[in-house]
């Protein structure tokens, strides 16, 4: 019986394959553009404004403040550990070198029907610690596009004078003083884009990972020239530009390539930093030297950034050579 079933299961897989062959034989080979246009995606009238409704603006409005530095982090309502683990490390500390830093967590609507148990709701966190931005759509890995935009506009309309803006992930470990020290440093600043550069990057069409577009969506090979969304710097002057030119570009599902659009279209062109120790896209292991030198690292969990931070903190007096 069992040899039965596996013969069947051979022919079965068999069948597949070679219908597989012939769909993909008949089929016309898609048209694939070998560089990036921003005019495919391009409408003369604001026809991609979004006007999804703020449910969580957060407590600071930068109206009688001014903030030298905003850092918004993107982060799944239910990643309440990851927010804390910010909140008590990177992100706790609010002036740096004498310039204000605030940090901010961006939140789409929960999926209903999750069935766990929390300490507190989003809610409950916005009440406490005043760092909550959340729009009424519903947070997803495809709808990433829609939280960056949603991080663009909070600037735009409650914190157009600040001076710089970063947008991070919450598995991002940042040495928010090397910032800012970098960003003192910086000259021409008014359309300053920069983080880990992602030059001649290839558009993926295996369907199966996670980083796969359909030919429908974006028949280019290459994408734009943009900033891994692991962690890019702007001027505040620039993102203000960018918000605006998002009402007229329309949105694929990866943000940060999408973010290169509205820099094409603007013809702003990615900082690339001498220094290639600044911005890291993979997680790297700690190295008291590494950490104290670079601005962002990708890929760490909760408890890596809070040892991380400790390490470095209770080695401050180290000397690297």
């Amino acid at each position: 019986m069992a040899l039965k079933y596996l013969q069947l299961s051979v022919l079965v897989l068999a069948g597949l394959s070679i219908t597989t062959v012939i769909w993909f034989s008949v089929l016309p080979l898609p048209v694939v553009i070998e560089s990036a246009n921003w005019m495919y995606f391009y409408e003369f009238e604001p026809v991609y404004r979004k006007n999804f409704t703020f449910t969580l603006r957060e407590r600071v409005k930068c109206q009688d403040r001014n903030p030298f530095l905003v850092i918004l982090v993107t982060s799944r309502p239910s990643d309440m550990k990851a927010r804390q683990a910010i909140r008590s490390t990177w992100g706790s500390k609010q002036t740096w070198w004498g310039q204000e830093v605030v940090t901010l967590f961006l939140v789409g609507r929960e999926i209903e029907a999750v069935d766990r148990i929390t300490p507190l709701t989003v809610e409950d966190e916005s009440h406490s610690f005043g760092d909550i931005i959340r729009q009424d759509f519903l947070d997803t890995y495809d709808n990433l596009t829609l939280k960056t935009i949603m991080a663009f506009q909070w600037v735009s309309e409650f914190c157009s004078n600040t001076k710089y803006i970063m947008k991070a992930d919450s598995d991002v470990f940042v040495n928010t003083g090397n910032l800012v020290r970098f960003l003192l440093n910086f000259n021409s600043t008014e359309s300053l884009f920069t983080g880990f550069p992602l030059i001649d990057n290839n558009s993926n069409r295996e369907f199966f990972l996670k980083t796969y577009i359909s030919y429908q969506e974006y028949p280019f090979r290459l994408y734009p020239p943009y900033c891994s969304g692991l962690g890019y710097v702007l001027s505040n002057k620039l993102a203000l530009r960018i918000y605006e030119t998002m009402s007229h570009i329309k949105p694929i599902k990866f943000e940060d390539a999408y973010v290169g659009f509205c820099l094409q279209k603007l013809r702003v062109k990615v900082h690339v930093p001498e220094d290639a120790e600044l911005f890291f896209l993979y997680k790297i292991n700690f190295n008291i030297c590494k950490y104290r030198h670079l601005i962002a690292v990708h890929g760490l969990s909760s408890n890596e950034i809070i040892k991380f931070w400790q390490d470095l903190k209770k080695n401050n007096t180290f000397v690297c050579k």
